[in-house]
């Protein structure tokens, strides 16, 4: 058989072209694609590690969710999994505002800490506080080990109940609270909570929570004293519900004394607590409070003073 010469000529050839062809004009093998870059937050967002240097608290912990409104921070033993607080607080913090009037400086984000295994109960801070970074903050810890699962409950109650401090010390530009003294950690907390669950239509945890409130007692400003079934309830349910609530910090933003940065610059007595809130509820409250919490000889000179010195709160 004749080989053709012409043949073997292309044979020889054609791989050294095609070995050509794969190889870029300026040389060397093909680079691997780019690898995807870091994701950079925005200027704005809320820092992703948040060193923790208050009371005993000294947890590193780590953001896992922030929008414009919210930002949740987790410490190393909080399962991943929980997400019920990205949505939940974030309704709870904007009904807040709506209903009680802005309640943040510069920063309208809240910010949630949550704990798991350590550090049972919770507490808030202010955005006029150095304490946590002119932050306002929730701080809920648990000490079971499966703290924060379930987002029904307690879970729900401990953290609204912390947003609420935020509310009586922040709303309407003033700072502190002057009723906290006589209220003292929970009893304002009862009637917020409810009309919480009421606003955002959670009718379920409405229900549960009243009925607990409707049978809890307490030893101040006398005996047996149920401050939710005789007192709050009962403004709430005639009154205009979430509306007699805000007046009332608005009747204290715009009469009770403060200083120049809105700080209130003493607490009120029973008196002018009955006062402002008559004023709120646009009858006098003198006959609930006998019912709710007696009237001592005392209280019937200090609200009839409230009336004298306050004369713009009116009912």
């Amino acid at each position: 058989m004749k080989i053709n010469n012409n043949l073997i000529l292309c044979l020889l050839i054609l791989p050294l072209l095609l070995s050509a062809a794969c190889k870029k004009s300026g040389g060397g093998n093909t680079p691997a694609p780019p690898s995807n870059p870091p994701v950079v937050d925005p200027p704005d967002a809320p820092i992703k590690a948040w060193q923790e240097h208050w009371f005993e608290h000294k947890q590193l912990v780590s953001r896992v969710y922030y929008d414009t409104v919210l930002a949740v921070y987790y410490d190393n033993d909080v399962s991943r999994t929980i997400t019920w607080p990205y949505t939940f607080l974030k309704d709870v913090w904007l009904y807040s505002n709506a209903t009680y009037g802005k309640l943040y400086g510069t920063d309208k984000r809240l910010y949630a800490i949550f704990h798991t295994g350590k550090y049972g109960g919770g507490h808030p801070a202010y955005y006029y506080d150095a304490g946590h970074d002119n932050k306002n903050v929730i701080d809920c810890g648990s000490n079971a080990g499966n703290a924060w699962i379930s987002g029904t409950g307690n879970d729900l109650d401990l953290a609204t109940h912390e947003i609420g401090h935020i509310v009586e010390s922040t709303t309407h530009g003033t700072k502190s609270s002057p009723a906290f003294t006589l209220w003292k950690d929970s009893k304002w907390m009862e009637i917020y909570i409810y009309d919480v669950y009421k606003g955002l239509k959670r009718e379920a945890d409405a229900a549960r929570w009243f009925n607990m409130m409707m049978t809890t007692t307490d030893n101040f400003p006398a005996p047996n004293t149920q401050w939710f079934k005789n007192w709050f309830f009962p403004i709430y349910d005639k009154h205009g519900g979430s509306a007699v609530l805000s007046k009332f910090f608005k009747l204290l933003a715009d009469h009770f004394p403060k200083n120049g940065d809105g700080r209130y610059t003493r607490d009120l007595n029973w008196g002018e607590f009955i006062h402002f809130w008559s004023g709120a509820a646009g009858t006098s409250l003198k006959a609930q409070a006998t019912i709710a919490f007696g009237w001592p000889a005392e209280w019937e000179v200090q609200f009839n003073n409230a009336k004298t010195a306050f004369p713009g709160v009116t009912y």
